[in-house]
């Protein structure tokens, strides 16, 4: 997908208001350090007083980092090309990690997960704004279908994050979990590292 038509796109809209709203709640403090995984074009920083924050922020496309880069130029942030499935970081490295739209774009979303939860320290949060599939529900036919031509456009409408969690259940606790847009497709999830 191309970084213009992701900004056209996922920056406009409901997913601006949406991104707005979350990040306006969110209770980052000054020394705490942050990491925002697949930054795309770094719509995420622009609700965030991003200049009072130590953040990194990774992505796997050069094309969507140069974006973000450009727009924040003058800012401390650090961007770093890498996959987010496997990290260069050091184990609990960061006290908040925040994940928009990646665990439904990544080819292996298990595996980021780990990653992220690796690299947060003890009593750390995971902020996750993303498409899964309904809770205890079965994925529809039609979305069975609809899911391999869907994915094409590199999304996966059918991931569970029940069971990306329950293979994490020891580590991890569910602070929050609320339906953020279309009708509770879309889903705005902290959750802290435990263990």
């Amino acid at each position: 997908m191309g970084s213009s038509f992701y900004d056209r796109f996922f920056n406009t809209g409901v997913f601006l208001k949406t991104r707005k709203k979350i990040f306006q709640q969110v209770p980052f403090q000054s020394k705490q350090k942050i990491l925002f995984v697949g930054i795309g074009t770094g719509a995420d920083l622009e609700y965030i007083d991003f200049m009072n924050y130590d953040i990194t922020a990774i992505d796997y496309s050069p094309d969507m980092l140069a974006i973000a880069k450009s727009k924040f130029e003058r800012s401390a942030i650090q961007f770093i090309e890498m996959d987010a499935q496997t990290m260069t970081f050091e184990d609990e490295s960061f006290d908040y990690i925040v994940a928009s739209l990646i665990l439904s774009v990544v080819p292996d979303e298990h595996k980021c997960f780990e990653e992220m939860i690796r690299v947060l320290k003890l009593n750390g949060k995971i902020l996750i704004f993303d498409k899964f599939a309904a809770k205890h529900q079965r994925i529809t036919v039609t979305k069975k279908l609809l899911r391999p031509i869907i994915s094409l456009l590199g999304t996966d409408i059918g991931r569970s994050f029940e069971e990306m969690f329950s293979q994490q259940k020891q580590r991890l606790k569910i602070i929050k979990d609320d339906p953020a847009m279309l009708k509770g497709m879309y889903r705005y999830i902290e959750v802290m590292k435990v263990k």
